[in-house]
């Protein structure tokens, strides 16, 4: 087949309008990959939105899925930055038990991994915790004695480290909205033919 599996990470650049997150995720689906982690939101460009969306796929189903991700109208850009040097981060919000006879460990913890203690009740605390995956199952490991009684992870986010990478997709970035813009005429043309 296309060799091991391991998490992959693709970032795609879309057109911030309604239903296009639904379309992505209904790729996903109709080829059966369970998505671990997915997170959106807008860009420093209006009307374009950036998904980071992890999944497990070895090399041949990493290039499937970036090429039907192509497939979608209004994907402008795709990166699958698995193997890229990027800069990734998760925030993750740990509800911790943490009576008073408790809290100063359950504290001194959280400064260790450099998190940060954002509400504190009579019975616990909630810690907020931003890194690699790795730190914050670190931290999780480290306060899972004293009690997690909820958590909340907001996915990961990645960005490539190059200023030439940026250069690149934002040129890449300009080709799509034409291609974009270039459809959207195109329809328009055949509805006043057809109308």
């Amino acid at each position: 087949m296309g060799g091991t599996r391991m998490h992959r990470t693709f970032i795609a650049y879309v057109e911030d309008l309604p239903g296009v997150l639904a379309r992505v995720v209904s790729l996903f689906r109709r080829r059966v990959y369970n998505i671990d982690t997915l997170t959106v939101g807008r860009t420093h460009r209006a009307g374009i939105s950036r998904l980071t969306v992890v999944i497990e796929a070895d090399d041949d189903e990493a290039r499937r899925v970036e090429a039907n991700l192509y497939k979608l109208v209004n994907v402008l850009y795709v990166e699958d930055a698995s193997r890229a040097a990027t800069v990734e981060r998760e925030l993750v919000l740990i509800k911790v038990k943490a009576p008073r006879a408790a809290r100063a460990e359950v504290m001194a913890l959280v400064e260790v991994f450099r998190a940060k203690v954002v509400d504190v009740s009579p019975d616990g605390v909630i810690v907020e915790v931003t890194g690699t995956g790795e730190k914050i199952a670190g931290l999780v490991e480290v306060l899972a004695p004293f009690g997690i009684s909820e958590m909340v992870r907001s996915g990961k986010v990645a960005m490539m480290r190059s200023a030439a990478d940026t250069e690149a997709r934002e040129a890449r970035l300009a080709s799509g909205e034409q291609r974009v813009a270039g459809r959207i005429a195109r329809a328009a043309d055949r509805e006043d033919v057809d109308g």
